[in-house]
């Protein structure tokens, strides 16, 4: 399983992509969210892609995975994360049905690619 870099790949491509919607999202939280939710949904988000990123550099295939393992559970906070903001009224529903499914497809690359690093037995 060997791309020439990270930014190849899907996971990578979308995670960057769901973070800055994130960004762009958290923009219009209150602003008394700003050092709470909005920090903590916006740290979620850049971990996914720069775990991603930090992993495939590391150039060994067992800390590529456990990156990757890291970056599939900031999609489970960011999963919560949205709901919570859904909830409160923070964000707005069409924002949620984008961002939601969204962070559950990059969540499903990421354990595709697992499953596939744990098959291989080469390195990245």
């Amino acid at each position: 399983m060997r791309t020439r870099s990270y930014k190849d790949l899907i996971a990578y491509q979308k995670a960057y992509a769901l973070t800055l919607d994130i960004y762009r999202v958290t923009n219009r939280f209150p602003g008394h969210e700003l050092y709470a939710m909005v920090s903590q949904m916006r740290r979620a988000a850049v971990s996914i892609p720069c775990n991603i990123a930090e992993g495939y550099r590391r150039g060994h295939q067992k800390e590529y995975v456990q990156f990757l393992h890291i970056a599939r559970g900031s999609c489970g906070e960011l999963e919560t994360l949205l709901c919570l903001a859904k909830d409160l009224g923070y964000l707005k529903m069409n924002d949620f049905e984008e961002l939601h499914p969204a962070q559950d497809e990059i969540s499903r690359l990421l354990m595709g690619l697992i499953s596939a690093m744990h098959k291989s037995r080469g390195g990245i």
